[in-house]
């Protein structure tokens, strides 16, 4: 038997359920009750437990919030539970407990492990631990995505290893492609960048650029402009310092002379005179030096217009280049031209990458089209095996006739993968579409599902390929929701012996409306209802022998007779000899 892992789930406060537990055995269990106790709750709590949408409205009215709480048990190693560490979650006596919150305005909280979560990652969880299946969950085989997943969980290893080797070459090639077109598409804007940059660093070479030389010229053209003012002052100074050729002038010089030769006469006489009078001599030094620098400068100074000129109009074409490029100096058109440079050789070398990409592209697609071509024969050569094995079921599930046959194909796309002279659509698993088609009686054609299957059929094919899936389902809790919606008789029983078939591998939680059905559980559960006039309570009780012959007779005739008692006795001796003898 199967170690089951969902040990324990608490509802409160969800539809009719005020409070109930449920604590769940391994192999098959069944939860049965009167129409309207509550029976789909117990549906409900395992998807809200796992991530299912919250929606306010199914909160119990007068009640603020449900609840919902489950304790999970997982083998060590069971990829849930490393999924769980990396949300912080910690385990309980070698338990996961996991808590759904719903508040009636629809706010939603999840706990997992003590810690808070997104409700994410419950749904990440849930992919590793339960299937639900009821009968909106139908809907899902007829997607043709669940029905190629149908197919690769069927064909394992062989399928799923080639399968993992096309997705990676795929998005190989999806990169190497995105790259390409990215070059490819922008090859228009590069030539005109590469233009532009080359037209610019042109202009900028034959500007013979020196670093800081537009402050340079600024103070050449000043000092060329106000040559004779410059001239005029710097005469005046050094009349003031040394007098004029005249000499008719006091100057500052003679000055500071008259007064040195004062202070020498008595400087021996007083030390602090005579260190004033080594100052005046200081100064008059100065004084002349200033004088021979002014006499310097002043042969220096010449209106040269022609000078002037030149460098007026070397000014202006450094202010229209800096202008031009945006930036404040000529250093800053020197450090663009720099980064020009280095822009303009990534820019040629564009082409050499759109011929590196253009080869490395034809090889990856190459090798993915070699792939997809295996992949697609593997897969041909499983749905074979699978439609005859979903066949077999469905002779058992009273539906002898049926045949049920998985189509490979492909569909041609302009953008897709070439492969064998064909451009075919792909995606990450591969060029192929798969679609189960069913032959429900001789003489039918093959249609699709959805067009093919009633609602009993749909329900028996989708267990007749839950039970062909089961040895290579890694999902070890499934739920099933009413799928005996629409059958009886035979095919009932034929329900019932293929879920417990499940269940030797899975822990099985059926809600179930016929008593053919449940008399094969390893474990009962009745969801009772209390009607006290005024609130309607639901509560979950586990059921002993003699209360499920009760149970199964309210089921069978709608009340509690000894004609049904037997017959509910024969149905669980008949299901625990079938159990026996397999």
């Amino acid at each position: 038997m199967f170690e089951h892992v969902l040990e324990e789930m608490r509802i409160s406060g969800l539809g009719v359920i005020e409070d109930a537990v449920l604590e769940l055995s391994p192999g098959l269990t069944v939860v049965t009750g009167e129409t309207g106790a509550g029976k789909t709750m117990v549906v409900q709590g395992v998807n809200l437990l796992f991530g299912g949408r919250a929606d306010g409205g199914r909160v119990r009215p007068g009640s603020a919030k449900a609840v919902v709480e489950g304790r999970v048990v997982l083998r060590e190693g069971h990829p849930a539970l490393a999924r769980a560490a990396e949300a912080g979650a910690e385990l309980d006596d070698g338990a996961l407990l996991v808590t759904r919150t719903v508040s009636a305005e629809g706010r939603s909280r999840a706990h997992l492990g003590g810690r808070g979560v997104p409700v994410g990652v419950l749904t990440e969880l849930s992919e590793h631990v339960v299937a639900v299946h009821g009968q909106s969950d139908q809907q899902r085989l007829l997607r043709p995505a669940a029905q190629r997943s149908a197919l690769d969980r069927y064909a394992g290893e062989a399928v799923t290893a080639l399968r993992q080797r096309f997705r990676e070459g795929f998005e190989r090639w999806r990169d190497v492609r995105a790259a390409l077109h990215a070059l490819q598409s922008a090859a228009a804007e590069r030539l005109r960048e590469a233009e532009l940059l080359r037209l610019g660093l042109v202009e900028v070479e034959g500007a013979a650029l020196q670093p800081g030389e537009d402050g340079s010229l600024k103070a050449e053209v000043d000092r060329l402009a106000n040559a004779d003012d410059l001239r005029a002052a710097a005469a005046g100074a050094q009349a003031a310092l040394t007098g004029d050729e005249a000499g008719d002038e006091v100057d500052a010089l003679g000055l500071l002379t008259a007064a040195r030769r004062a202070l020498e006469a008595v400087g021996p006489l007083d030390p602090a005179l005579a260190g004033l009078g080594a100052r005046v001599t200081e100064a008059a030094f100065l004084v002349a030096d200033v004088a021979g620098d002014l006499a310097s400068y002043l042969s220096g100074v010449d209106a040269d217009p022609l000078r002037l000129s030149a460098a007026q109009e070397r000014l202006a074409a450094l202010t229209s280049l800096v202008r031009r490029h945006g930036v404040d100096d000529v250093d800053g058109v020197i450090a663009w031209a720099e980064q020009a440079s280095v822009r303009l050789h990534d820019l040629d070398g564009a082409d050499d990458r759109i011929a590196a990409l253009t080869v490395q592209e034809q090889e990856v697609r190459v090798e993915l089209a070699e792939v997809a071509v295996a992949l697609s024969a593997a897969r041909t050569e499983a749905a074979t095996r699978f439609g005859d094995a979903v066949g077999e079921e469905l002779s058992a599930l009273a539906m002898p006739h049926a045949r049920v046959t998985a189509v490979v194909a492909q569909t041609d796309d302009p953008d897709g993968l070439p492969v064998d002279g064909r451009v075919l659509a792909v995606g990450p698993d591969g060029v192929d579409g798969v679609e189960l088609l069913l032959v429900p009686h001789p003489g039918a054609p093959p249609r699709p599902l959805h067009k093919g299957a009633s609602g009993g059929e749909l329900s028996r094919v989708m267990l007749a390929v839950e039970v062909v899936l089961a040895g290579s389902d890694p999902v070890p809790v499934m739920v099933f929701d009413e799928v005996d919606a629409g059958v009886g008789g035979r095919a009932a029983v034929e329900i019932g012996r293929r879920l417990a078939r499940l269940a030797r591998d899975h822990q099985v939680l059926v809600v179930t409306h016929l008593p053919q059905v449940a008399a094969f559980a390893d474990q009962h559960l009745q969801v009772v209802k209390a009607d006290d006039g005024s609130v309607t309570r639901s509560g979950v009780v586990a059921l002993d022998d003699a209360a499920r012959v009760v149970e199964l007779s309210r089921m069978m005739a709608g009340h509690d007779s000894g004609l049904a008692r037997g017959h509910a006795e024969e149905l669980l001796a008949a299901a625990a000899q079938d159990r026996a003898l397999r």
